[in-house]
C-alpha cells in the first residue's frame, strides 16, 4: 500500500526481474543527462494523466512537452503501457519503502495496529488525492503486466507486515503469518479500487470495514500462536 504524498516518485534500482524487460525503459540510463531526460518524461506524462486520463495521453504529445524528439522518446519507451508501467513501479518502490520505514520499529501489539491502520488511512488518502495513482490503479485489472505488478508489490508489502507480525508474537506459526499478510495486502489493493469508485461516504465505509476485519484476522493470527 501507498506511502507519503510528498515523497511519491521515488525510484529503486534493486528491484524487477521479474518486470525489468516489459515494464522498464528501453534504455537504461547511465549518464545524469540522460537521468534526466528520463524524470522529465515521466513527470510530463504523470501532468498528463493528471489532467486528462491515461486513456487521452499520446505519445508524440509527451515528446513536445518534455522537448525531445518522438524517436528519442521511442529509444526510452517502446509504447505508452512501458510509461504508465515505468510510473507504477515508481510508486510502488516508494511505496515498499515507507512501508518498511512505518513498520521498522514495530515490535508490540499496540504499535503494530497503529502502523497498520496508519498505512491504511495514508494509501486511501493518496487514492483519492492522486490523479496519476488513482488512474493508474484503477485499471490495473486490463493490463496484465501490471496486474503481475500488484502480485509482487503485494507479496513484498505483505512480507513487510508479516515480518511485523512475528516480531510481536516470534512463537506465532510463519506460515500462517505470511499466508494471512499476503491476502491481507493483496484484498487491500481490491478495497481501495472498490471504495475510490463509490460514493466518498461508502467508499469511507468499506475502508473502516476492511481495517476491522483484517485487524481482526492478524489478531487471530497472533493471539493463536499456540493452537
Amino acid at each position: 500500500m501507498s506511502g507519503r504524498n510528498a515523497k511519491i516518485g521515488g525510484a529503486q534500482a534493486s528491484r524487477r526481474r521479474t518486470h525489468e524487460t516489459a515494464s522498464s525503459p528501453r534504455r537504461t540510463p547511465a549518464q545524469q543527462r540522460s537521468r534526466d531526460r528520463l524524470d522529465r518524461i515521466l513527470a510530463v506524462a504523470s501532468a498528463l494523466i493528471a489532467q486528462r486520463g491515461s486513456d487521452q495521453m499520446k505519445m508524440s504529445e509527451v515528446a513536445e512537452l518534455a522537448k525531445i524528439s518522438i524517436g528519442s522518446l521511442y529509444q526510452y519507451f517502446p509504447d505508452k503501457s512501458a510509461v504508465i508501467r515505468s510510473l507504477a513501479e515508481r510508486y510502488s518502490a516508494e511505496s515498499r519503502r515507507c512501508i518498511a520505514e512505518a513498520f521498522a520499529e514495530v515490535s508490540t501489539l499496540d504499535g503494530l495496529r497503529a502502523a497498520y491502520e496508519g498505512l491504511i488511512d495514508l494509501y486511501y488518502a493518496l487514492f483519492l488525492a492522486e490523479p496519476v495513482m488513482r488512474d493508474i490503479w484503477s485499471g490495473m485489472q486490463a493490463d496484465k503486466q501490471l496486474m503481475a505488478l500488484e502480485l509482487t508489490e503485494s507479496r513484498a508489502c505483505g512480507a513487510l507486515l508479516g515480518a511485523a507480525m512475528q516480531r510481536v508474537r516470534q512463537d506465532a506459526d510463519a506460515k500462517r503469518i505470511a499466508s494471512s499478510a499476503f491476502l491481507i495486502w493483496q484484498l487491500g489493493e481490491a478495497t481501495m479500487r472498490l471504495a475510490i469508485s463509490l460514493d466518498r461516504s461508502e467508499g469511507d465505509a468499506l475502508v473502516v470495514a476492511f481495517k476491522r476485519m483484517t485487524w481482526g484476522e492478524i489478531y487471530t493470527t497472533l493471539m493463536n500462536a499456540e493452537d
